[in-house]
């Protein structure tokens, strides 16, 4: 690894040329607010974001930007080593493709761009250093409906200014050409499992069409972002007639408001789930027919719009075995190098 060079720590500033579709700066989110409202935000593939940073020599959780869909073109006013990882965005340099998850350089005055995902939702750009905007809440993470955090607590726009910070790891920034192992990357694939836990209002669905329900394939619809996951395609639920309890809504489909957990699956009306991510509402008052598991949550992150999807009921045993699998796929990141 090569050290990182003083002179550029905090003082390189980095230009949106073009914002790209949705290009916002994201770290490992807040957590402890969510009761109050605020969901925690951060990188939706958490397990690329990170692995961004530790390809590069930063500190784990250092701020990136996150970019959905179309990356942005970003100028660079200083030499800076950057890495990127998740979905399959070529970089470029002044035009000239660069490697995905390997360490490229950026020289003064050069150019930074990408094109469309071929593969995957959304790339994670780390620069050295991390990207230096105000903590808030803990977190430099953009929670754009509640405009806090990031860059003014919004998804970037052209002519928009960042700088770099200080978040250098231990070892240093590493050297160019340092490449994040195909074992270690994110999957990205057309069609992909969620596995979840049925619940916590699942006895509101007649028994059949719950079966039903997890032996179709969903499509991942257009309107799929930060706060939730639209699926298309599949059969409507059927409901258990009942008469609604005071609080709840005339819909079968609604309650009387409760906290919804992050990864929880609404289904309005029976028709189309919807998948709640990090920048989702902290309750409401629709029935959550299961909740995706903590270690699929990444998976999501990666999916695109036309993604085909199906859902796997688990114990909550094989639930906790995941989670732990995904902990040691992260150990596997932290002494790759």
């Amino acid at each position: 690894m090569a050290p990182a060079d003083p002179t550029r720590q905090g003082g390189t500033t980095i230009e949106v040329v073009k914002p790209g579709l949705v290009t916002t700066v994201q770290d490992q989110g807040r957590q402890g607010f969510y009761h109050l409202g605020i969901p925690p935000a951060g990188a939706m593939d958490q397990l690329s974001f990170r692995a961004a940073n530790l390809l590069l020599g930063n500190e784990e959780t250092a701020a990136v930007l996150e970019c959905a869909l179309m990356g942005p073109e970003l100028r660079f006013s200083a030499p800076t080593r950057v890495a990127v990882t998740g979905a399959a965005m070529t970089p470029t340099v002044d035009g000239e493709p660069r490697s995905g998850n390997t360490v490229i350089e950026v020289g003064a005055g050069q150019t930074l761009g990408f094109g469309f995902a071929t593969a995957g939702a959304r790339a994670y750009v780390a620069v050295e250093g991390g990207i230096d905007v105000p903590e808030v809440l803990g977190s430099r993470s953009t929670y754009g409906l509640g405009g806090l955090g990031g860059h003014e607590g919004r998804a970037l726009k052209a002519g928009d200014v960042l700088r770099t910070g200080s978040s250098v790891g231990a070892g240093g920034v590493a050297d160019v050409g340092r490449e994040l192992p195909e074992s270690l990357r994110m999957p990205l694939g057309k069609e992909r499992e969620l596995r979840m836990i049925p619940g916590l209002y699942d006895y509101r669905v007649v028994p059949e069409s719950l079966k039903r329900f997890l032996t179709e394939t969903w499509t991942v619809g257009s309107e799929a972002d930060r706060v939730g996951y639209r699926l298309k395609g599949g059969t409507p639920l059927e409901f258990v007639d009942r008469e609604p309890p005071f609080g709840a809504g005339d819909d079968p489909s609604n309650i009387t408001d409760a906290c919804y957990p992050i990864g929880s699956i609404q289904v309005p009306s029976g028709k189309e789930p919807i998948i709640l991510h990090r920048d989702a509402v902290s309750g409401g008052g629709y029935m959550m027919v299961g909740t995706v598991i903590s270690a699929d949550m990444d998976v999501i992150g990666q999916l695109p719009p036309n993604t085909k999807v199906t859902f796997t009921e688990v114990t909550l045993d094989e639930a906790l075995q995941a989670r732990a699998d995904r902990a040691a796929h992260l150990e596997r990141l932290r002494t790759a190098w």
